[in-house]
């Protein structure tokens, strides 16, 4: 087990790394919207910055980590050059120039989230049993962003931003504070083949992780409505401090996340995976049929689920991967796992949800509303799709490689 000085330190850079996202992304659908007025297509365009970013950078950046520099160096550079970005964009008024700057800082952001949860598994001996309680400060940085945008009422301004843009500099020198962590594949002359290593395509290869990758994907295209438009939806349903409200996901994300082992070991990652895609579905028939009045409380058990729908399957997913990889490609395969769900799935659901809001558009003498219902529908049939794909595909019995042993190891 490492030691608690390395703990608290892995514990504040997850912290910081997740309150840069939350403090921004989460509202910024809403400043696009009610203050500059952008179109639903536009909206889901700029969320899906991230998507892009996350699609065309982790790759390559996770192969620098893992074979030419310092992951907490390459960490501080992303952060210091995302500051100046953000910073920018959220000087912006008109969509292009808005955009291009996003889509520029996700360039840099992105690659972070692999790159956070690589360093911290390369300090641990039972990722299993020790990532979950690191992780769960991210959650906690999540939650402080949403309580301080929310109780400020400035989920409609470029403030958020600008906050996020200040927290990533503080990030950026934090990060040169953080333990060694040296590239393990050095001998390894890096180049355009080794953007996709032959260890990680033999990985996605088997059976088990290729049915994994799929259905990440596919889960993913529902979630970018959710992160895109329910900021949005809430403030147009009549929900006060919104924001604040949401921050409720990210405490249920926190408590579920201290549970991972306890379910890991009796539940196994298969029906982890599908209780985490069961809350998915079940989010969205909530948000379909809830309200502002009598029925706020289904309002506030579709926020609630986000623990399990995050915590089973993303978290789960990750510790999952890291498992399946060398350790000489972990960077690399946290990357390819970034790539396929807040990548090439959310780049996806961007796509999808702007042209589905838009098309259920309804204009109005004080701006644009929205068919709600028939949107968090159409999201709750294509999470069922996939749940029932999963539960029938998906088998795991394989040899999963530990650091410094191998065993064989059932999951199911």
């Amino acid at each position: 087990m490492m030691n608690q000085g390395v703990r608290v330190r892995l514990s504040t850079m997850m912290f910081l790394q997740y309150f840069i996202w939350g403090v921004w992304y989460v509202t910024v659908s809403t400043w696009l919207t009610q203050t500059l007025r952008f179109s639903g297509q536009q909206v889901g365009l700029a969320a899906g910055a991230t998507a892009v970013g996350a699609m065309i950078s982790p790759f390559f950046v996770g192969l620098v980590a893992d074979r030419l520099f310092a992951t907490q160096k390459v960490l501080a550079a992303l952060h210091g050059l995302g500051s100046v970005l953000l910073l920018a964009a959220s000087l912006q008024v008109t969509f292009v120039p808005v955009y291009v700057l996003l889509l520029l800082y996700c360039f840099c952001f992105m690659p972070t989230l692999a790159l956070t949860n690589s360093l911290a598994l390369r300090q641990m001996r039972d990722p299993k049993i020790e990532f979950s309680p690191i992780r769960v400060l991210g959650t906690g940085g999540w939650i402080v962003a949403g309580l301080i945008i929310g109780y400020l009422r400035l989920e409609a301004t470029p403030i958020p931003m600008r906050l996020a843009a200040a927290s990533s500099l503080v990030m950026a020198l934090y990060c040169l504070t953080l333990p060694h962590t040296p590239p393990l594949a050095r001998e390894v002359q890096a180049g355009v083949a080794n953007i996709f290593p032959r260890e990680l395509v033999e990985l996605v290869r088997e059976r088990s992780t290729a049915v994994f990758t799929v259905a990440s994907f596919c889960i993913c295209i529902p979630l970018q409505f959710f992160y895109a438009f329910t900021n949005l939806f809430l403030n147009q349903a009549g929900v006060q401090n919104a924001a604040g409200k949401m921050t409720g996901g990210q405490m249920s994300e926190l408590f579920c996340m201290l549970l991972i082992p306890w379910f890991f070991r009796r539940l196994g990652v298969k029906y982890m995976l599908l209780a985490g895609m069961i809350a998915w579905a079940a989010r969205y028939l909530l948000f379909a049929y809830g309200d502002s009045g009598s029925r706020m409380w289904m309002l506030w058990s579709g926020i609630l689920l986000h623990g399990i729908c995050y915590d089973f399957f993303f978290v789960t997913g990750q510790i999952y991967i890291d498992r399946k990889a060398s350790a000489a490609l972990r960077a690399a395969a946290q990357g390819f796992i970034t790539f396929i769900t807040y990548g090439v799935g959310m780049l996806a659901g961007s796509w999808l949800s702007g042209a589905v809001v838009e098309h259920y558009a309804i204009p109005t003498t004080s701006g644009v509303s929205y068919g709600w219902h028939s949107i968090w529908m159409f999201c709750g049939a294509c999470s069922t799709l996939v749940l029932v794909l999963f539960l029938f595909t998906f088998r795991e019995k394989e040899l999963v490689v530990l650091p410094q042993t191998a065993v064989r190891e059932e999951f199911e």
